[in-house]
């Protein structure tokens, strides 16, 4: 939510004026400092290199200035090299980002291979990949069997503002009253006077990405999968900030930020890692695979290696980038989970559907609705409460008068299995009389003001203070604030909303809090201000884990986010509007989260502002199901939107595809258990499962949920046919609703209602489902499975199926899982342990299997149970559409057997 949205204003979509409170590159110093300024002249002084545990280390000298930069370069044995980059002797240490690498991966003993007066080359373990260092002008190649993959400085643009002593600051800022030369030390924006304590700071370095086209990532923004290149307009940037109906196809910073940047081309995959939390532009600048207008003789008919160059420009901090070098997609997914860490495993309800809205009135409403879903017959698991559910916007306290009975309320619902989920912002009410501002208050929990005052902003409640979460202390105390003895009204199935995060604040600098506010330890709030909202995050998730003495799962959600945040649960695209346009950019903007390892996102079902047109709604509806976090959310000015709303038709088609979302929920908790384990995103783009087909590098309308299900939603009005990409020319693709086959490497046009969701089964792939209906995730968690096999032209197909108790981190401390693999060869399909680990085990049978792509009627079907013998079974095949079905099976899932076609 953003200030616009508070009832009574004119306009809930701000007009184009508004926009101005938010700045573009022009209006940031550092910026045009590094653009406008001349190359830094840095020189390696090789004889300084001095080779350690953790890799080796040089000093830089810049030519002109005789300053010197320490550089230290450290290969991983994960296929990773960080670059490092500080003053070699500072006057005070620089920002380093705490808390997002969760471990340091193992560095391996670099050697000299070859040395000259010019450049030193060194390699490690068995020397497919090196790193030269060249003396003047610097710069650093990395490089997989002698070919250069990546150049660091490559263009020279390697920039570092020396801190310079605080007295000597204080005469020059004196000097530079009347003419701020570039915004040094202080800087305008509107009515808002930005003050540096420390004077510039800002780093900066270009990367070349040799033979590559094609690169994702930096997430957030409302634009396209791939990053465009941005020499004639906007650079991407990094800065969260709360955006109310964000511009569409804009690189202006949106609520969260992750500075990775991932390169893909055939035969490679590789991330770049930018570990700084200060404001940050990202320029992108692709050169053409021709060499044009070149009228040299010699260079003429020689065709020019395709290349991208990155150039990344930060406020303040150090140079931390770590190259990620695949090499291929799935490989730095996991380099990538490796460093920042995994997504957390979700409890099972929170892969279902969630139900919110600023703001369900009070507990009557709030059953009501719940017993909405009921009479319609419609699975939901979470309703969710806004800020009007508290005693004047004082979070942690609920109003008396509209819900006096809270912790009554939450037990109705876990009657049925369900729960609730309330809003906790970071802002806290000015009120002298209220416990919990005083007890922040007294316990130095606020960020102070650059006078050393508490800074006091503006948001709901009023006049605010902001909690300090970079402080271990500050967050400590707010966990405890989630306990069950002090956290009146709460129970444990409530869950919680963090929002307005980035941080907001209404009378702030581009909406939120000014860079020379004062942190923990002395930090100006520039220096970590991305990091803002993944601390609460984490408080918030560590509150929830230590109320259940660390048994059970927590459920966070966050409208800000940064690298790592993906270890405390889900984050979604925040204020979007009821529109065609917003349901389109939101399949990209999804994708581009997963690619950065946020996989648990979603886009507000419907659009947060303004009300969708039925047709809008179901067709929102349709692609949210198939996408990882699922909610319907609105503003309060919006109209109710309930799916029983608008008529039967409505009703029915989103009843049926909410139904179809909870029977698939084995294969997304399956896919979930992959992304905790080895980093792969349940939303992938094509070209993470297809990464040789060029063909896919531009796709974003369509996308993979795991490797084994392709949906493409329908996100137009009166959409009549649809026209999808089905990779792989050697593939088979099956129409999930017709069993009908496709060849690969082909576009087929489809004809669509608006009851069609066209989603298609790759051959060679086994999913499995929940058979029957129920009312909310529980219900469906024991429900016996259907299992669809479908054959590739091979007639061979591998799947596998994660089960636990669906809470708790019993499958982490007592290894309850069962990891179960599903193999069809030879006519065999074969349910055997996937893990040598687990001992879960539950009474989950398999009720039928279905056969996509069986050529031919078969004349037995033979089901055989481990110890238990041999037994013919009943099927039905279809000759239409080559299917097979067995019925009737009962088969135990953690049991071993198989089923022989003959």
């Amino acid at each position: 939510m953003a200030e616009e949205n508070q009832p009574g204003v004119n306009s809930v979509v701000p007009d184009d004026e508004g926009r101005e409170k938010f700045k573009k590159s022009d209006n940031v110093a550092f910026y045009k400092r590094q653009m406008q300024g001349s190359n830094m002249q840095y020189k390696a002084l090789l004889e300084t290199m001095v080779l350690t545990e953790k890799g080796a280390r040089f000093e830089l000298l810049e030519s002109y200035t005789q300053t010197k930069l320490l550089l230290s370069v450290t290969p991983c044995k994960n296929d990773t090299v960080k670059i490092l980059i500080d003053e070699l002797q500072p006057i005070k240490p620089r920002f380093r980002v705490p808390d997002v690498v969760t471990k340091e991966p193992q560095c391996e003993p670099l050697r000299v291979v070859r040395q000259s007066q010019h450049s030193v080359t060194l390699s490690w373990s068995e020397g497919c990949y090196q790193v030269c260092v060249w003396h003047s002008p610097f710069r650093l190649e990395i490089l997989c069997e002698e070919q250069v993959m990546v150049t660091f400085n490559s263009r020279g643009k390697l920039w570092f503002e020396m801190l310079q002593d605080p007295s000597r600051a204080m005469s020059q800022r004196s000097e530079l009253q009347e003419n701020n030369a570039g915004g040094l030390w202080r800087e305008t924006f509107r009515q808002f006077e930005d003050i540096k304590a420390n004077g510039p700071s800002s780093v900066g370095s270009d990367l070349c990405l040799h033979g590559f086209s094609h690169v994702y990532g930096l997430p957030e923004h409302a634009d396209g999968l791939q990053l465009k290149d941005t020499r004639a307009s906007e650079p991407y940037r990094l800065y969260n900030l709360d955006v109310f109906a964000y511009e569409l196809f804009s690189r202006l910073g949106l609520y969260g930020s992750v500075p990775l940047l991932v390169a893909h081309k055939p035969d490679r995959t590789l991330g770049l890692f930018w570990l700084n939390a200060s404001e940050t532009f990202v320029n992108v600048y692709y050169s053409p695979s021709d060499q044009q207008g070149d009228q040299s003789p010699l260079l003429k008919k020689r065709r020019k290696q395709p290349q991208t160059d990155v150039r990344w420009l930060s406020e303040s901090g150090v140079i931390d980038c770590t190259v990620l070098l695949g090499p291929g997609p799935k490989h730095l997914f996991s380099q990538y989970a490796q460093l920042t860490g995994y997504q957390a495993l979700p409890p099972l309800f929170s892969l279902g559907y969630h139900q919110s809205r600023w703001n369900y009135k009070n507990e009557a409403d709030v059953k009501a609705v719940d017993a909405g879903f009921d009479l319609h017959d419609i699975p939901y698991d979470v309703i969710w409460l806004d800020i009007e559910h508290t005693d004047g916007k004082r979070y942690f306290t609920w109003d008396p008068a509209l819900f006096p009975d809270p912790a009554g309320l939450q037990r109705h619902l876990e009657k049925k299995k369900r729960k609730l989920v309330v809003i906790s912002d970071p802002h806290i009410k000015v009120d002298p009389d209220w416990s919990l501002y005083c007890e922040a208050k007294d316990g130095g929990h606020f960020v102070k003001s650059r006078e050393g005052q508490i800074y006091r902003g503006s948001c709901w409640p009023g006049e605010s203070c902001y909690l300090d979460f970079s402080n271990p202390d500050t967050r400590a105390w707010y966990s405890r604030c989630y306990s069950l003895d002090k956290y009146k009204g709460s129970t444990a199935s409530l869950f919680i909303w963090n929002d307005m995060n980035e941080p907001s604040v209404f009378d702030g600098p581009e909406q939120t809090m000014p860079k020379d506010a004062v942190h923990h330890g002395g930090w100006e709030h520039r220096e970590l201000h991305n990091l803002y909202g993944f601390h609460q995050h984490m408080a918030t998730f560590e509150g929830l884990l230590t109320r259940s003495g660390g048994s059970e799962r927590p459920f966070v959600l966050s409208r800000s986010f940064y690298a790592g945040s993906q270890r405390f649960g889900a984050v979604w695209t925040g204020d979007n509007v009821a529109s065609w346009e917003y349901l389109k950019i939101s399949v990209p903007m999804l994708l581009s989260l997963s690619v950065a390892g946020i996989g648990f996102c979603g886009a507000d079902v419907g659009g947060f502002v303004k009300d969708p047109e039925p047709e809008l709604l179901v067709r929102w509806y349709q692609a949210a199901a198939l996408q990882p976090f699922f909610r319907g959310h609105s503003t309060i000015v919006s109209k109710r939107r309930e799916p029983w709303l608008f008529g039967e038709e409505v009703t029915s088609a989103i009843r049926t595809v909410i139904e179809q979302r909870y029977c698939l929920l084995p294969y997304w908790y399956t896919l979930f258990h992959q992304a905790h384990t080895a980093g792969l995103p349940p939303l992938r783009p094509l070209w993470v499962e297809f990464p040789s087909e060029e063909i896919t590098f531009t796709v974003d309308k369509q996308y993979m949920i795991g490797e084994a299900l392709l949906a493409c939603p329908v996100t137009g009005p009166g959409v009549k046919e649809i026209r999808v990409l089905l990779p792989g020319s050697g593939e088979v693709w099956y129409d999930v609703h017709s069993a009908e086959a496709f060849k690969g490497g082909s576009n087929v046009v489809l004809p669509v209602t608006l009851d069609t969701v066209p989603v298609f089964q790759r051959g060679g792939s086994v999913v499995c489902r929940s058979a029957g209906s129920g009312s909310c995730a529980a219900d469906f968690q024991w429900l016996p499975l259907s299992i669809t096999v479908a054959l590739n032209s091979q007639g061979e197909a591998e799947g596998e199926l994660y089960l636990d108790d669906g809470h708790s981190f019993s499958y982490r401390d007592r290894k309850a899982f069962s990891l179960r693999r599903f193999t069809m060869l030879s006519g065999r399909l074969l349910c055997r342990p996937a893990s040598k680990e687990g001992t879960f085990d539950c009474d989950t049978v398999v009720q039928s299997v279905t056969f996509f792509g069986l050529k031919r009627k078969p004349s037995t079907v033979i089901v055989r149970v481990s110890g238990a013998g041999d037994t013919a079974a009943a099927f039905q095949f279809t000759e239409t559409c080559c299917t097979l079905t067995v019925n009737n099976l009962n088969l135990r899932v953690t049991a071993d057997w198989e089923i022989q076609i003959g």
